[in-house]
């Protein structure tokens, strides 16, 4: 008679054993979960690694994991062109592009979706804000949900399957330029289940009620089950739970190693027991876990477990789950454990009773310590044999680190924070063109840029203007400066702002940066510059030391009032826009942020006051044959330094200046000159204005007031 082995689960059909009954257990045993065929399971590196290929099998998620995903839909990149450049520069095309695209993400429903990764960088942070601009939708996988509207549209609603009972995210118009103008490689915080699930509960559900989740109660912070047979899905996590299938009241289950036992007799009790030891090299000396661990942002962990009793030698687990290092180090320190008592096997024949005893069953045995497991059933000619594993506790707790960890930064994007004002372009003051300085900021550290676009008919039709240049530093005068000179460094009075973006922060500069343009900043409509900074906490900077009235806003010193703007004048961080239509033209700016609910807009209505020549200084007069010559100095937009011997760049396509004469009693009239000097007939009393022509108006006059010739 051949002799019929029960390895674990034989005996589903009752504990009386038919041979029909042994065979269908072992048949159950081979093929539900220990079948060894071809490809298992799920490997680590694959949950990492973003694919589209056809057939790529899409796991079931529980608890939350970091994957990567499967593109199951693209639509073609969609080109944008931008032109940077004007008069007295080259014209240069930038191109960007934008994608939409699906990802299936599980194979069972889940309950939402955390952060998200592009290229190993954050595209969404935990708080859910977006890093780059881009639609989303996330359908969560049930078995009711609709097909996705943008990929209907794309394809046809006929054509478009809704994916029901799979899990997966559609990007709509995801910003490609940050990411070399290519699809990044993606992957994605799924939370499937609201906190840790145990480890039976996930085998339940992927074998479909088939094996009970028993004893297997370890949590498990996320799992990815999927593979070529059940064992391959779940395998892996029923050892890590230290337990085993096993029958139960007519149910296969797992069953650990806790738990109520069945006691055995042993008629051969004694020093004629039967008991094998396996030799020491058959236990591994190491145990090492490699696992996803939260602390690294699901990155890859390893945690190892050894053993100076075991044989040299290291037995490696890849567990498809997001445990933290302790939890890993356990399971590693359990298996060296489980790996030493299985050295161990007890043979006991307890008669035909044995048949009640299925394989898995804890059970004692009289005269021997501890709980053991039935290993194996053996039914032959004799009766019924049982073979015996010792059934080890769980190892004693010991200290884990998942290392040093350098997650991903998580900065907010934040509100954009928008100021716009006249300033001359100084890089080309020729221009023909008025142009306007945009300069923007973020309410958080995480704020990069911004879409722009200019209105000029109060928002009725918008042109696109490119971006943001880098983020500049914004706030709003808290105590304004006193009236003061603008000939002379002004060490009286006090200027206290409050900085609106962040990060904020002013620096002090010495008198030979502040020369070269350092720390220069626009005030309302007075641009300054100051030497000293000083922190007073909030985002509260008191600024000492000031040049006021710089660049020809000298006649804005002293109209500053608290709730005005403060803007940092970095070349970097303001974007100089050419824009068209002459003084009392209204302009609306808009910016579009990733972290604006709304766009920003500000308006500003144009004067060409800062490009129109500078006033010009240092009139004075001297006696001539029947009159006065007044001279003066000229002073230009293309050069601020004042360099002895050389006269300031002209900046014009032709030097004129207006002069206006008024006598005592009211009389006046006018005189054209094309040099910095003009001769005045006669000796009386007058008073005199002189203005530079400049191709974009005039400049604010200087004044010189004659009294009569002796």
């Amino acid at each position: 008679m051949a002799t019929l082995v029960l390895s674990t689960v034989g005996g589903l059909f009752g504990p009386v054993g038919s041979l029909i009954g042994a065979l269908a257990g072992q048949v159950i045993d081979r093929e539900l979960l220990f079948k060894p065929k071809g490809r298992e399971g799920p490997r680590l590196t694959e949950l990492s690694v973003q694919t589209s290929s056809y057939g790529t099998p899409v796991p079931k998620l529980f608890g939350t994991l970091r994957v990567a995903g499967t593109v199951i839909w693209a639509s073609d990149l969609v080109e944008q062109r931008h032109r940077d450049g004007g008069k007295g520069q080259p014209t240069v095309t930038r191109y960007s592009y934008s994608a939409s695209f699906a990802v299936a993400l599980s194979a069972r429903p889940i309950h939402a979706i955390g952060r998200i990764w592009a290229d190993g960088k954050l595209l969404r942070g935990a708080a859910g804000d977006w890093k780059e601009r881009t639609g989303f939708r996330l359908h969560l996988g049930g078995e009711d949900q609709p097909p996705d509207p943008l990929i209907a549209s794309a394809e046809g609603l006929a054509l478009t399957p809704a994916h029901r009972g799979i899990a997966y995210a559609v990007f709509e118009g995801l910003e490609l330029e940050a990411f070399g103008n290519r699809i990044p490689s993606l992957s994605f915080e799924v939370i499937a289940d609201a906190g840790p699930v145990p480890a039976g509960q996930i085998v339940e559900a992927v074998s479909g009620g088939a094996i009970g989740a028993g004893d297997a109660t370890r949590p498990i912070g996320g799992y990815s089950a999927y593979g070529e047979t059940l064992r391959g899905a779940v395998a892996p996590l029923i050892d890590a739970a230290g337990c085993w299938p096993a029958i139960a009241a007519g149910r296969l289950r797992l069953v650990g190693g806790v738990g109520a036992a069945t006691a055995v007799a042993d008629p051969d009790a004694g020093a004629g027991a039967a008991r094998t030891i396996d030799a020491a090299d058959r236990v591994p000396q190491r145990v090492a876990i490699s696992h996803y661990d939260p602390a690294r942002d699901y990155q890859l962990g390893v945690q190892v477990a050894t053993s100076p009793s075991g044989a040299a030698g290291e037995r490696r687990i890849a567990l498809p789950a997001a445990l933290p290092a302790s939890d890993a180090k356990a399971i590693a320190a359990d298996e060296l454990l489980r790996a030493a008592a299985g050295r161990t096997r007890r043979s006991l024949r307890p008669g035909w009773a044995g048949l009640a005893i299925a394989p898995g069953s804890r059970v004692t045995v009289a005269g021997e310590a501890g709980l053991w497991r039935v290993a194996e059933t053996t039914l032959d000619v004799d009766g019924v044999a049982l073979t015996l594993i010792p059934i080890a506790g769980p190892a004693a707790t010991r200290p884990a680190s998942p290392g040093r960890v350098h997650p991903a930064p998580d900065r907010r994007r934040g509100a954009t924070i928008l100021s716009v004002f006249e300033l001359p372009d100084i890089s080309d003051p020729s221009g023909d063109r008025a142009r306007i300085a945009i300069a923007a900021g973020g309410s958080t550290a995480g704020w990069r840029s911004a879409a722009l676009a200019v209105s000029s008919d109060a928002g009725a039709r918008w042109e696109p203007v490119g971006t943001t240049a880098a983020p500049a530093v914004i706030g709003r005068v808290y105590l304004p400066p006193t009236a003061a000179s603008a000939l002379i460094e002004d060490r009286r009075s006090q200027l206290v702002v409050d900085l609106d973006t962040d990060p904020g922060v002013l620096n002090d500069a010495t008198s030979a940066a502040l020369d070269t343009g350092a720390n220069l900043a626009m005030i309302g409509d007075e641009l300054i510059q100051f030497a000293r900074a000083e922190p007073l906490g909030a985002g509260r900077w008191l600024l000492t030391h000031l040049w006021r009235g710089r660049r020809g806003t000298e006649d804005r010193i002293g109209r500053v009032v608290a709730g005005d703007r403060f803007v940092l004048i970095e070349p970097a961080a303001v974007a100089l826009v050419p824009v068209v239509g002459g003084a009392g033209t209204r302009l609306t700016v808009m910016a579009t942020g990733v972290g604006d609910a709304e766009p920003v807009e500000a308006d500003v209505t144009l004067t060409g006051r800062l490009a129109a020549p500078l006033a010009p200084v240092a009139l004075t007069v001297r006696p001539g044959d029947g009159g006065r010559w007044v001279h003066w100095t000229r002073r230009s937009r293309a050069g601020w330094d004042w360099l002895d011997g050389t006269d300031a760049p002209l900046g014009e396509s032709a030097e004129r200046y207006q002069i206006r004469v008024t006598d005592p009693a009211g009389a006046s009239f006018e005189a054209i000159s094309t040099a910095p000097h003009w001769f005045l007939e006669g000796s009386g009393a007058a008073r005199l204005e002189v203005r530079q022509a400049g191709d974009r108006g005039l400049s604010p006059p200087a004044t010189l007031t004659l009294d009569p010739m002796e």
